[in-house]
């Protein structure tokens, strides 16, 4: 569940809804892109459209929560894998959950990128926790001899985005293969 924005302190009920508002948006998103109805947003989170437009006075700000979120969980999973997996398996495993986050949250991308400026806090934050997630996984895979080098995290961070944009419009069997030409080309 996306936890509501630390830097706002709320009462639990505000609270409460502030991530349901959230979860149902992201529901609603992934089945209507970023276009969804908001008065059906709200529904799904059971709130009032004054709630949900108390904590999002914006399309554009929900749909920034939303993405926080799903940055946030993707840059977590980096982390757990490489506590769960030796790194030459995480950072592949975690590559693959990279290209399957693209492919189905384009369209969410999209829009927000349109919608805020490339320097702003959002950007920022979402751009350094994901630098940092494949920086963590790529520099053990380096360590333990599987990984070139010469590779560094935003080479990862754009390959894995380049296949990502290139699956929509391929196979499963063309994504998979792609993928590991992109992997093998990692390799020590």
């Amino acid at each position: 569940m996306v936890l509501a924005d630390p830097a706002r302190p709320m009462r639990a009920d505000a609270r409460r809804n502030y991530d349901a508002i959230v979860a149902a948006a992201r529901t609603a998103f992934g089945e209507h892109g970023p276009g969804a109805s908001l008065d059906d947003i709200a529904k799904r989170a059971r709130v009032g459209a004054g709630t949900l437009y108390r904590h999002f006075p914006t399309r554009e700000a929900l749909i920034e929560a939303v993405y926080r979120g799903e940055i946030g969980e993707l840059s977590e999973r980096a982390h757990k894998l490489l506590a769960e997996l030796p790194p030459e398996e995480a950072l592949p495993a975690w590559i693959k959950e990279e290209v399957h986050w693209i492919v189905r949250n384009r369209g969410l991308a999209m829009t927000l990128k349109s919608s805020i400026d490339a320097g702003s806090e959002t950007f920022a934050w979402c751009q350094s926790s994901l630098r940092g997630a494949a920086g963590a996984l790529l520099a053990a895979a380096q360590e333990a001899g599987a990984v070139r080098r010469d590779v560094t995290a935003i080479d990862v961070l754009r390959i894995g985005h380049g296949i990502g944009l290139a699956a929509e419009h391929a196979s499963a069997e063309e994504s998979r293969r792609l993928l590991s030409i992109m992997l093998k080309g990692l390799e020590a």
